[in-house]
């Protein structure tokens, strides 16, 4: 999927002016282009798992732990760090976290063992910690009052770069080993270009000086704010431990199964993340249209039927299968995103880092469950397992309606 930029936030930091009243498109433009770079390295990871089992021969468990390393080190930081840059905001940590994923990157081209490896992976994992909620914060500030939609511009093009990964690891890292890896320090050297600029931006935005003077209060009880946001982290569990099986294990399910070769598995692999990212630009404008909470139903329980037929299905409608459920489950984190920070306004960057954190650690987790799970079973079984998850969504109907509370909320003096 192809992500637009605007020049001008490719420019001069003048050119990137704060706008409060209306949708800057091109901060949106950028910081999703940023997303767009960092997650095509995480997805190139992810990709090149076969390549590391071969010539580290690692089993299914040692892989879940790669992912796992990176994704704790991602999720116990991001509330942190959200939390903290609530407080005092910090413009310029976001090419500063990219840093640590060039480094990340630059270290697993050179990695000659297991333990080097997870190394890396900790590095680029301790970058996506500082991207994600502040960025996620740039996408808030630059949406003009449209929070699903600037929310989901700035996934799609996470999403986007997701289902390039595995696609430019099929055509360059496969063929050329594991120091080709390196050469894709470039992009993230391009984003950290991108990202100093938005510094700028973020750095000049009235919302840097509002963030020590002001906090919003919820209209909501505590106790129903604190039930919603525990159904909220079930659902995000679903969704994630749901796709730590398509991302980390449908290559070798394809060839274990279908008997595919490496690259046409990687390219199933592709089609899948890239309905995601076609998914995830629909949940954000349409939650603001007709509310967040019909979004997340239709988008967690409405994919189980597509999961519960995916184990037994053949090739073809395995692809057809895989895409449907790309689409429909990938509106959900959009939407459930928005309608945490209208639960607990005033807190941007904890509720960012928060789940983004929590679901890069189900996915961690679930890589590392699901990889001992098909080390004692069979990646079928795996599937089959996974098919049920989304039946959580029925927890849906506990949420709260915030449409009607938001228009409560009261600003206090801190």
């Amino acid at each position: 999927m192809q992500t637009s930029i605007d020049k001008s936030a490719l420019g001069a930091a003048p050119a990137l002016s704060p706008a409060v009243s209306r949708t800057a498109f091109s901060v949106l433009g950028a910081i999703s282009f940023a997303h767009l770079l960092n997650d095509m390295i995480q997805s190139l990871i992810l990709a090149i798992y076969p390549m590391f089992k071969s010539e580290f021969s690692l089993s299914f468990g040692q892989i879940g732990l790669i992912t796992l390393t990176y994704q704790i080190t991602a999720s116990l930081l991001q509330p942190l760090v959200g939390l903290y840059t609530d407080k005092h905001p910090k413009p310029y940590s976001l090419p500063v976290g990219m840093g640590f994923t060039l480094c990340g990157l630059l270290l697993m081209s050179m990695a000659g063992s297991f333990p080097v490896l997870l190394v890396a992976a900790a590095l680029v994992g301790c970058g996506s910690s500082i991207f994600h909620p502040e960025s996620s914060r740039v996408a808030r500030m630059a949406s003009g009052g449209r929070h699903g939609l600037a929310q989901s511009v700035f996934q799609v093009g996470g999403n986007a770069g997701s289902s390039l990964g595995p696609l430019l690891a099929a055509l360059v890292v496969m063929p050329h080993g594991q120091r080709s890896i390196a050469w894709f320090s470039a992009a993230a050297l391009l984003a950290i270009f991108v990202l100093a600029n938005i510094g700028r931006w973020y750095q000049r935005h009235p919302a840097v000086k509002k963030s020590r003077a002001s906090a919003a209060v919820s209209a909501l009880p505590r106790n129903k704010v604190m039930l919603a946001m525990t159904v909220l982290m079930l659902l995000v569990f679903s969704k994630y431990f749901y796709l730590a099986s398509i991302s980390s294990y449908f290559t070798f399910y394809l060839i274990s199964k279908f008997h595919l070769p490496v690259e046409i598995a990687q390219v199933h692999l592709f089609w899948f993340l890239a309905a995601v990212a076609v998914g995830t630009i629909v949940g954000g404008p349409v939650g603001d249209r007709i509310g967040r909470k019909v979004v997340i139903w239709v988008s967690i329980l409405g994919v189980a039927p597509f999961t519960l037929m995916l184990p037994f299905a053949n090739l073809f409608w395995t692809g057809v299968l895989s895409v449907v459920i790309g689409l429909i489950l990938a509106s959900a984190f959009s939407a459930i995103l928005v309608y945490a920070t209208e639960l607990i306004p005033g807190k941007v960057g904890m509720v960012a880092g928060l789940f983004f954190g929590f679901a890069f650690g189900m996915g961690g987790i679930g890589a590392a469950v699901l990889g001992h799970l098909a080390d004692a079973t069979s990646i079928d079984y795996v599937y089959k397992v996974c098919s049920f998850l989304p039946l959580i969504g029925v927890l849906t109907i506990l949420l709260p309606n915030t449409r009607d509370a938001k228009d409560k909320t009261v600003t206090a003096k801190a």
